[in-house]
């Protein structure tokens, strides 16, 4: 009886929390879409973070280069979904000449088959670093992906350099063109609020693929890995091929969130994927409850969030003039989030909302 009530609970609680979430956006177009685009955003960092968390939180191979991916998938659908690979070489221009725009359908695969090979051949090289080792690998992978993306400009304009790509189309299927708003009766879903639906139908399959491979014996097989490596390999664990896929895996995500950001923005240059975007994606997942869905995605809701939460607050208050001009807004913003981080690792350490502490049940009882 008891059990049957508690899965009552569950279900009333996942249904309210699916009624706030459709009305969210709702709620926040009407206070402008600033709003919405932070929640877009916030999202897409659910997305980026989840990706990370398989291969930080399972696995435990600390990767400071995330962001690559994230750069690749994004470059991928700005390539496949623009006129600038047809204004770049002639033999594509012959055969599109108002340019490449594939369907979003081959693109978005296109983008997580490209992030999750590279993601691969990453981690083949990397197989037998750990720790700090892995993580400075893993760091200089990032920087070379950003470096390429500045400098692939000449001899041959592939990347458009520094400039970055534009005129990127907006996501269309079925007939519906999220880059503009759509008509209900009376009402008006702006174009943002189009995405949020999207993007929060994304990070919900995510989710289910990410609790599922929790569970399954590939789980098992990383969280192994993560725990003792050594005694992993001795139970017969296939060590390298669960690493790589481990990689792959989270490459992936990282490559259909960046397909999803450059269809979003319209626009995509070398500078959105920054090293300090790396660090802010693993102090998501970190900051959150590393290896536990629902921290993951609280950090990088708050990560991503709050500070242009602050932007509008040192905007509304006006922080600068307060503070009498010694403090430039955005200065103060940065610290207050870094102050922010600081006072949450001091008072909960395994993060906000960590993994249950397994084993508990094991210990004898106190008397």
């Amino acid at each position: 009886m008891m059990n049957f009530i508690n899965k009552q609970n569950k279900y009333v609680v996942y249904a309210l929390g699916a009624l706030a979430l459709a009305i969210l956006p709702l709620l926040l177009q009407g206070m402008g879409n600033f709003w919405v685009r932070i929640a877009d955003m916030a999202l897409l960092y659910v997305l980026l973070a989840l990706g990370l968390n398989i291969v930080v939180g399972y696995a435990g191979l600390l990767d400071l280069g995330f962001v690559a991916f994230f750069a690749i998938g994004a470059y991928m659908y700005g390539l496949l979904a623009s006129p600038h690979l047809a204004e770049s070489f002639a033999w594509i221009a012959a055969s599109f000449p108002a340019g490449l725009h594939l369907p979003i359908y081959l693109v978005i695969p296109a983008a997580a088959l490209l992030a999750g090979v590279l993601g691969i051949l990453l981690g083949a090289p990397t197989l037998k670093l750990r720790g700090d080792y892995l993580a400075i690998v893993t760091l200089g992978f990032g920087e070379i992906i950003r470096v390429f993306l500045n400098n692939l400009d000449h001899p041959v304009n592939i990347t458009n350099g520094p400039k970055g790509l534009n005129q990127i189309d907006s996501i269309k299927f079925f007939g519906l063109n999220l880059g503009k708003p759509l008509e209900i009766g009376s009402y008006t879903l702006n174009s943002v609020t189009q995405y949020f639906y999207l993007f929060l139908a994304l990070v919900l399959v995510s989710v289910v693929i990410c609790h599922r491979l929790e569970r399954s014996r590939i789980g098992r097989a990383w969280m192994a890995i993560r725990e003792d490596e050594i005694a992993a390999k001795a139970m017969g664990i296939n060590t390298r091929n669960m690493k790589l896929l481990a990689f792959g895996m989270g490459a992936t995500f990282g490559g259909v969130s960046g397909a999803m950001f450059a269809a979003f923005q319209g626009f995509v240059s070398p500078e959105s994927f920054s090293l300090m975007e790396s660090v802010m994606i693993v102090a998501m997942v970190v900051l959150g409850g590393i290896g536990h869905l629902p921290g993951v995605i609280l950090g990088a809701v708050l990560l991503s969030a709050l500070p242009e939460v602050l932007r509008w607050v040192s905007g509304v208050f006006d922080l600068q003039l307060l503070t009498g001009g010694r403090l430039d807004a955005s200065i103060l913003r940065q610290l207050l989030i870094a102050l922010a981080m600081i006072i949450v690792m001091l008072l909960r350490p395994r993060g906000l909302w960590p993994a249950p502490e397994h084993g508990k049940s094991l210990q004898p009882a106190a008397k």
